[in-house]
Protein backbone atom coordinates (compact mmCIF):
# COMPACT_ATOMS: atom_id res chain seq x y z
CA UNK A 1 0.00 0.00 0.00
CA UNK A 2 1.35 3.51 -1.37
CA UNK A 3 1.78 6.01 1.77
CA UNK A 4 -0.20 9.16 0.77
CA UNK A 5 1.16 12.39 2.36
CA UNK A 6 -0.82 15.30 2.01
CA UNK A 7 0.92 19.43 1.78
CA UNK A 8 -1.15 22.00 3.24
CA UNK A 9 -2.47 24.52 0.57
CA UNK A 10 -2.34 27.54 2.71
CA UNK A 11 1.32 29.22 2.52
CA UNK A 12 2.84 30.20 5.69
CA UNK A 13 2.46 33.75 6.32
CA UNK A 14 4.79 36.25 5.57
CA UNK A 15 7.00 37.69 8.29
CA UNK A 16 9.02 40.85 8.76
CA UNK A 17 12.31 41.29 7.73
CA UNK A 18 14.91 43.84 8.04
CA UNK A 19 14.37 45.26 4.79
CA UNK A 20 10.62 45.01 4.53
CA UNK A 21 7.54 47.02 3.20
CA UNK A 22 4.91 47.15 5.10
CA UNK A 23 1.58 48.34 5.68
CA UNK A 24 0.74 48.48 9.80
CA UNK A 25 -1.33 50.16 12.54
CA UNK A 26 0.69 51.38 15.78
CA UNK A 27 1.33 53.54 18.74
CA UNK A 28 3.57 54.39 20.73
CA UNK A 29 2.31 55.38 24.54
CA UNK A 30 4.35 55.95 27.87
CA UNK A 31 4.12 53.77 29.98
CA UNK A 32 3.60 55.28 33.30
CA UNK A 33 0.33 57.53 32.37
CA UNK A 34 -0.74 55.52 29.22
CA UNK A 35 -0.55 58.63 27.49
CA UNK A 36 -0.24 58.20 23.43
CA UNK A 37 2.46 59.57 21.89
CA UNK A 38 1.68 58.65 18.53
CA UNK A 39 -1.52 56.56 17.04
CA UNK A 40 -2.70 55.22 13.82
CA UNK A 41 -5.37 53.10 14.93
CA UNK A 42 -8.66 54.29 14.17
CA UNK A 43 -7.11 56.22 11.34
CA UNK A 44 -5.01 55.59 8.30
CA UNK A 45 -2.01 52.82 8.88
CA UNK A 46 1.11 53.54 8.08
CA UNK A 47 3.34 52.49 5.02
CA UNK A 48 6.77 52.37 5.99
CA UNK A 49 10.19 50.18 4.79
CA UNK A 50 12.64 49.12 7.40
CA UNK A 51 16.16 49.79 7.77
CA UNK A 52 16.27 53.52 5.61
CA UNK A 53 15.17 55.42 8.92
CA UNK A 54 11.45 55.51 8.81
CA UNK A 55 11.01 54.09 12.13
CA UNK A 56 13.40 54.15 14.90
CA UNK A 57 15.80 51.14 14.86
CA UNK A 58 14.62 49.71 18.50
CA UNK A 59 10.64 50.06 16.88
CA UNK A 60 11.88 47.85 13.98
CA UNK A 61 13.75 45.41 16.36
CA UNK A 62 10.45 44.39 17.85
CA UNK A 63 9.17 44.16 14.17
CA UNK A 64 11.75 41.69 12.77
CA UNK A 65 9.29 37.96 12.60
CA UNK A 66 6.34 39.22 13.32
CA UNK A 67 4.02 37.57 10.64
CA UNK A 68 1.50 39.41 8.20
CA UNK A 69 -2.15 39.82 10.51
CA UNK A 70 -0.29 39.61 13.87
CA UNK A 71 -0.70 42.13 16.75
CA UNK A 72 1.58 42.48 19.13
CA UNK A 73 2.81 44.82 21.92
CA UNK A 74 6.04 45.34 23.97
CA UNK A 75 6.97 47.04 26.48
CA UNK A 76 10.62 48.93 26.22
CA UNK A 77 12.46 50.62 29.12
CA UNK A 78 14.62 53.81 27.99
CA UNK A 79 17.48 51.75 27.35
CA UNK A 80 15.73 49.77 25.15
CA UNK A 81 13.82 52.52 23.20
CA UNK A 82 15.32 55.60 23.16
CA UNK A 83 18.00 55.53 25.52
CA UNK A 84 18.92 57.44 28.95
CA UNK A 85 18.51 61.11 29.19
CA UNK A 86 21.95 62.49 28.95
CA UNK A 87 22.72 65.67 30.57
CA UNK A 88 25.56 66.80 28.76
CA UNK A 89 22.43 67.29 25.74
CA UNK A 90 21.54 70.52 27.95
CA UNK A 91 23.07 72.81 25.61
CA UNK A 92 23.27 76.54 26.18
CA UNK A 93 23.81 79.12 23.19
CA UNK A 94 24.41 82.33 22.76
CA UNK A 95 21.67 84.61 21.92
CA UNK A 96 23.42 85.84 18.82
CA UNK A 97 24.11 82.56 17.91
CA UNK A 98 20.79 81.13 18.43
CA UNK A 99 19.55 84.47 16.40
CA UNK A 100 22.35 83.12 13.24
CA UNK A 101 21.05 79.56 13.34
CA UNK A 102 17.32 80.48 13.19
CA UNK A 103 16.69 83.36 11.53
CA UNK A 104 15.77 85.71 14.43
CA UNK A 105 12.39 86.28 13.25
CA UNK A 106 10.75 83.56 14.77
CA UNK A 107 8.97 83.63 17.82
CA UNK A 108 10.02 80.64 19.44
CA UNK A 109 8.71 80.07 22.82
CA UNK A 110 10.10 77.11 25.18
CA UNK A 111 8.48 73.84 24.65
CA UNK A 112 9.14 74.30 20.87
CA UNK A 113 11.44 72.06 18.82
CA UNK A 114 13.60 74.21 16.52
CA UNK A 115 15.80 72.95 14.09
CA UNK A 116 19.97 73.45 13.28
CA UNK A 117 21.75 72.85 9.92
CA UNK A 118 24.27 69.89 10.94
CA UNK A 119 28.00 70.40 10.03
CA UNK A 120 27.49 67.40 7.10
CA UNK A 121 24.78 69.90 5.27
CA UNK A 122 21.77 68.00 7.43
CA UNK A 123 19.65 69.12 10.18
CA UNK A 124 18.83 68.22 13.55
CA UNK A 125 16.34 69.80 16.28
CA UNK A 126 16.54 70.86 20.02
CA UNK A 127 13.75 71.63 22.29
CA UNK A 128 13.88 75.33 23.57
CA UNK A 129 14.13 74.80 27.53
CA UNK A 130 14.44 78.82 27.61
CA UNK A 131 15.20 82.19 26.21
CA UNK A 132 16.29 85.51 27.63
CA UNK A 133 18.23 88.41 25.88
CA UNK A 134 21.01 86.74 27.08
CA UNK A 135 21.20 82.94 25.82
CA UNK A 136 19.36 80.07 24.32
CA UNK A 137 18.81 77.19 26.40
CA UNK A 138 18.15 73.81 24.62
CA UNK A 139 17.56 69.84 24.92
CA UNK A 140 18.86 68.20 22.31
CA UNK A 141 18.09 64.44 24.07
CA UNK A 142 15.21 62.52 22.15
CA UNK A 143 11.81 63.93 23.79
CA UNK A 144 11.26 59.61 24.61
CA UNK A 145 14.61 59.18 26.20
CA UNK A 146 14.80 58.26 30.09
CA UNK A 147 11.11 57.31 29.58
CA UNK A 148 9.37 53.25 29.38
CA UNK A 149 7.14 53.07 25.91
CA UNK A 150 4.58 50.47 24.97
CA UNK A 151 4.89 49.95 21.55
CA UNK A 152 1.84 48.22 20.01
CA UNK A 153 1.91 47.26 16.20
CA UNK A 154 -1.01 45.30 13.86
CA UNK A 155 0.79 43.98 10.61
CA UNK A 156 -1.42 44.82 7.91
CA UNK A 157 0.65 43.27 4.88
CA UNK A 158 4.23 43.29 3.97
CA UNK A 159 5.24 43.68 0.49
Amino acid sequence: MAAMTSTSSAAAPATVSADSHLTLHYRISLVESGEDVISTFGGRPATLQLGVGQLAEPLERCLIGLAESARASFELAPAQAFGERNPALLQALTRAAFDANTGGDTDYQPGDAVEFPAPDGGRYAGVLMGLDERRALFDFNHPLAGRRIRFEVEILGIL
